[in-house]
């Protein structure tokens, strides 16, 4: 569900801070994998979007399907759900309930609960919600973190390993470099405008001591463009910035960063645009 901390869970899980976190709604666009090896077990998490109610754009309707997907091929589903949330989506917990997939259902965010409220929602989940398991956890604070774990790898089938030992994630380091800078977006610009943006990396050369990049910065409108820019050029240089420091703590590299903005009329409708832009409708 939106807002429910799924990023923050997704990275505890796999010890790893490979999907950005955010306050702001509509923080995850993409379906990606996490690869977490144990002894005698292969986690693949995949980590997508979250629930929206309604959609607005194309991309939008690619979102969920990136969602409904991971819903109808995973051995099994976690459902998350804030502890101060009510909505849910009628037609993904329909899905949830009709998998073949081991079930939980995961109550996150009981630090900033009481005992009454905890078990108040726990009744209702389960009113609400047919799963298997039902925990409570904290993914900010790590509790029961361990419990889901262990349920999530009993869940899993007798089968060789999809990845090698040592990859982490099946994407590739410019897709980081978009989502660090779009993430850096969402933080330092206010109300639509961070929706409305794309970044796509068009550079990126790995030397020993440096990594070169260059991005760029897709708005939908021309009255967009001036506003990433700032005043001066004073906001684009604070996002280079932010960026920067972010992405060096990443890569544990040097970072050289150059970032341009471009206008891309409507690109949220523009089923090509989407496409060279990751959102694949195959």
């Amino acid at each position: 569900m939106p807002n429910a901390g799924k990023s923050t869970l997704y990275n505890a899980l796999l010890g790893e801070n490979l999907s950005i976190v955010n306050a702001k709604a509509q923080t995850t666009r993409h379906r990606s994998f996490g690869i977490k090896n144990g002894v005698g077990f292969q986690i693949v998490f995949s980590d997508t979007p979250g629930i929206l109610r309604e959609t607005s754009y194309g991309m939008h309707e690619r979102m969920m399907k990136f969602v409904k997907e991971s819903v109808s091929d995973s051995d099994v589903l976690i459902v998350l759900i804030d502890i101060n949330g009510k909505d849910f989506s009628e037609e993904i917990k329909l899905k949830f309930e009709q998998s073949n997939a081991k079930k939980i259902v995961v109550l996150n965010k009981i630090d900033k609960s009481h005992q009454q409220q905890l078990e108040e929602k726990l009744v209702w989940l389960k009113k609400n919600f047919i799963g298997d398991i039902y925990l409570a956890i904290s993914a900010l604070e790590g509790f029961q973190l361990d419990v889901l774990e262990r349920y999530i790898v009993d869940g899993l089938p007798i089968h060789p390993a999809y990845f090698p030992e040592d990859q982490l994630t099946d994407k590739s380091e410019r897709f980081f470099v978009n989502e660090i800078v779009r993430n850096n977006v969402l933080k330092i610009y206010d109300e639509e405008v961070p929706y409305a943006v794309e970044v796509v990396t068009i550079l990126f050369k790995e030397d020993i001591k440096i990594i070169r990049m260059s991005c760029e910065i897709i708005v939908e409108r021309n009255s967009q463009k001036p506003i990433i820019i700032g005043k001066g050029g004073q906001a684009i240089k604070k996002l280079g910035i932010e960026s920067r420091k972010e992405l060096e703590h990443f890569f544990q590299k040097k970072i050289f960063i150059e970032l341009f903005v471009k206008v891309r009329e409507d690109w949220r409708n523009n089923n090509k645009m989407l496409d060279q832009f990751g959102y694949d409708a195959e």
